[in-house]
């Protein structure tokens, strides 16, 4: 390796190399900033309109995860079959620049006759890929991963 640089020193090319790349780089032009057009293009904020559906129209989503989720990940035929007591116990709770949130609570009846406590929230553009509302829930004694813990207390505002 060392002779193989020798001999391109001894042409000359290491110098030419050089010299080719100063020249380059002696001649480009320097860098600009943004014209006006570009400062802001594409940096807008997210814009929430605080239009949430109501406490009771995220009821058959619930119904439908918590049947998935007891089915597919707990191995259990729990369902929920009633709801009672459903009301709104806070809206946006938070400062306005945050994502819209209605906070829900009520009781919830399963399939074996038990009936437990319920904390929900809809989310503004918290669905799929933000393209609609999500829903977040817990049903209290049955959040079995800890997600909300203690009793349902996080899926409160």
């Amino acid at each position: 390796m060392c002779d193989f640089a020798a001999s391109l020193n001894r042409l000359g090319l290491v110098r030419f190399a050089g010299g080719a790349l100063l020249s380059l780089l002696a001649f480009t032009r320097p860098a600009l900033a943004a014209n006006p057009l570009e400062l802001n293009f594409g940096l807008f904020g997210p814009s929430y309109d605080g239009r949430i559906k109501v406490c009771e129209k995220a009821l058959g989503t619930i119904t439908a995860q918590f049947q998935e989720k007891e089915r597919t990940f707990w191995n259990s035929p729990l369902q929920i079959v009633a709801y009672g007591n459903i009301h709104e116990i806070a809206f946006r709770p938070w400062q306005s620049d945050n994502i819209p949130r209605r906070y829900c609570r009520g009781s919830v009846q399963l399939s074996d006759g038990a009936i437990h406590a319920l904390n929900y929230s809809i989310i503004e553009d918290g669905g799929f890929a933000g393209l609609s509302q999500g829903v977040e829930w817990c049903v209290v004694g049955l959040d079995r991963n800890w997600a909300y813990n203690p009793a349902c207390k996080a899926a409160a505002p």
